[in-house]
């Protein structure tokens, strides 16, 4: 295959070739201090996990979002709600963004890994190593996945994927492929597997921030439902807690939750205290600030699937509950709080950041749901789990009155087997749980769900087929100026 000279993020500005950049790479990636002690790298590994984020423009590509009618703002997430590709590359909650920071991601992975194998690799460094291989796996493993098809074992061995870089970047210029997604798959499979292992959760003073073993398997099950490896799926899922059960790990929404207000719930729903919260991560964003900013989310035409009538349960969740504002500029369920940083003490002026929770019990839950669903040999562990989520999404749950069974599955999806309707009764939970998180994308693209999009006064309507070229994320424009093939269009 032909090699492309591409740049990649490391910690510059921007993809091209700068002298700022040259004097950089004439630094090591932790200005502070040489990577000569285990703890400096361990430090460095914070800087392993993306600093921008997905969630505007993975939701806004969506059903999860619909037009809320907001006019003469900068409307941040209105290409991806129109699947026209982003060009811009410095303004956060936008495609380009979320790819530069995961490269720099990636970058620091990698200078970690190189300092590690220069000590000799000894023990003392074992578990950041670990945590550097899962960090780097995980980070190609969402590079992939927006900006590339979808795994199928038929095509991924022709599919263009992405680049996975595996050494630091001493030059700016480097000579780059995309490779194929079967070719990432396998690199991220074996960082994952070699890596997993090697992680000591004793080893970080907030486990929250990084990779656990916990989290480790988390990942893991996202990966392999992305494969259809669905033994597997569940193994890793019942390695996240092995001790206590999922369910006990769930967010209590008809509890807990149900008798929070709103900056109350803001202020828990990232929390790294919240159990449910297996990975959280800091990120560049304005997500959380004022729904009414981004013209493309929750609205009234997507309220309907928050009642009773649209849920397989025959029960509105209790987050229903927890929508709040009046119209559809404003329509939002307070799960990100706003953390500014202003430039200077005196400055009215900053960066926002939300807390993003890259995964939870909630999705591992659901992933092993599914994959139980698909193996099709003992529907009754997909009936715990649903049953499970339940009793902590309806008010007032009885384990009686509201337990869930085959016949509400396809009662509710007439037209589908059992095995299809617990999985689209899953699909139907996930899509409520993950509002406002972008992961609904995820399942759209795994599963070719089709897409339609209408503006709020009706005279815009634009479809997404199942094998619509504009599922895959655009490469950024700066990429493939510098050579990388861009995506079909």
């Amino acid at each position: 295959m032909k090699k492309n000279k591409i740049f990649i993020y490391i910690a510059c500005s921007c993809l091209l070739l700068s002298s700022s950049c040259k004097k950089f790479l004439e630094h090591q990636p932790d200005d502070r201090t040489e990577l000569n002690s285990s703890v400096k790298v361990a430090e460095l590994l914070a800087n392993a996990y993306p600093h921008g984020n997905y969630l505007a423009f993975a939701e806004a590509m969506s059903d999860n979002a619909g037009d809320k009618g907001t006019t003469g703002r900068d409307l941040p997430n209105s290409s991806p709600w129109n699947y026209i590709d982003q060009i811009d590359a410095t303004s956060v909650d936008t495609p380009p963004f979320y790819w530069n920071s995961c490269y720099k991601a990636i970058a620091a992975a990698n200078y970690a890994l190189e300092a590690i194998d220069k000590a000799g690799n000894t023990a003392e460094y074992s578990a950041s190593r670990g945590e550097a291989l899962v960090a780097r796996a995980y980070v190609h493993f969402m590079l992939v996945t927006f900006f590339a098809k979808a795994y199928d074992p038929a095509t991924a061995d022709s599919d263009p994927g992405i680049p996975y870089v595996t050494l630091p970047q001493k030059i700016v210029e480097g000579n780059y492929t995309r490779g194929t997604v079967a070719g990432v798959y396998a690199n991220i499979e074996k960082d994952l597997l070699e890596g997993l292992p090697l992680i000591k959760n004793n080893s970080y003073r907030v486990p929250k921030y990084h990779f656990t073993t916990q989290a480790a398997h988390a990942f893991a099950t996202r990966f392999y439902l992305f494969k259809k490896n669905y033994q597997k799926v569940i193994d890793h899922a019942n390695a996240v807690f092995p001790e206590t059960t999922i369910s006990d790990n769930l967010r209590a929404w008809n509890t807990t939750y149900n008798a929070l207000g709103y900056y109350e719930l803001q202020a828990l729903y990232t929390n790294s205290t919240e159990p449910a919260n297996l990975l959280l991560q800091e990120a560049s964003s304005y997500w959380g600030r004022s729904y009414a900013g981004y013209n493309y989310g929750l609205s009234s035409s997507i309220l309907p699937i928050f009642t009773a009538a649209n849920n397989p349960s025959k029960k509105a969740f209790a987050f229903s509950n927890k929508i709040f504002g009046g119209t559809d500029v404003v329509y939002n369920i307070p799960k990100f709080r706003e953390h500014f940083v202003k430039e200077t003490i005196s400055a009215n002026f900053g960066d926002g950041y939300n807390m993003v929770p890259l995964f939870t019990t909630e999705e591992v839950l659901f992933n092993r749901a599914e994959a139980s669903a698909m193996l099709g040999n003992n529907n009754a562990l997909t009936i715990a789990d649903i049953d499970a989520y339940l009793s902590k999404r309806i008010v007032g749950y009885s384990a009686t009155a509201d337990k869930f069974t085959e016949t509400k599955a396809t009662a509710f999806f007439p037209a589908l087997s059992i095995k299809d309707a617990l999985v689209a009764t899953i699909l139907n939970f996930k899509r409520q749980e993950f509002m406002h998180e972008g992961l609904r994308w995820l399942d759209v693209l795994r599963l070719k769900i089709p897409i339609e999009h209408n503006s709020l006064d009706g005279k815009t309507k634009i479809s997404l087929g199942a094998d619509d070229p504009r599922r895959l994320v655009q490469i950024p424009q700066d990429a493939v100026a510098a050579g990388l093939a861009a995506n079909p269009r």
